[in-house]
């Protein structure tokens, strides 16, 4: 029997943490660089964004798989 899944805190906000940094960066670098990108995220299809979001999610799905 395996024990119950337990859920560290202090890796959820260290994971969390590690977004807002990551995800900070671009705009503090590049504001502009983000603007145009942005510009052209409005402009693209629904399709497209969801392909891309799938991709996303399953490459950090591979990377907690490998990480842990």
């Amino acid at each position: 029997m395996q024990p119950p899944l337990s859920l560290n805190l202090t890796d959820l906000l260290a994971a969390l943490g590690l977004i807002l940094v990551l995800e900070g960066i671009a705009p503090f670098v590049s504001p502009q660089g983000v603007k145009r990108a942005l510009a052209r995220i409005l402009q693209a299809p629904d399709r497209e964004l969801r392909i891309a979001g799938l991709g996303s999610m399953l490459i950090g799905v591979v990377i907690l798989f490998l990480a842990r």
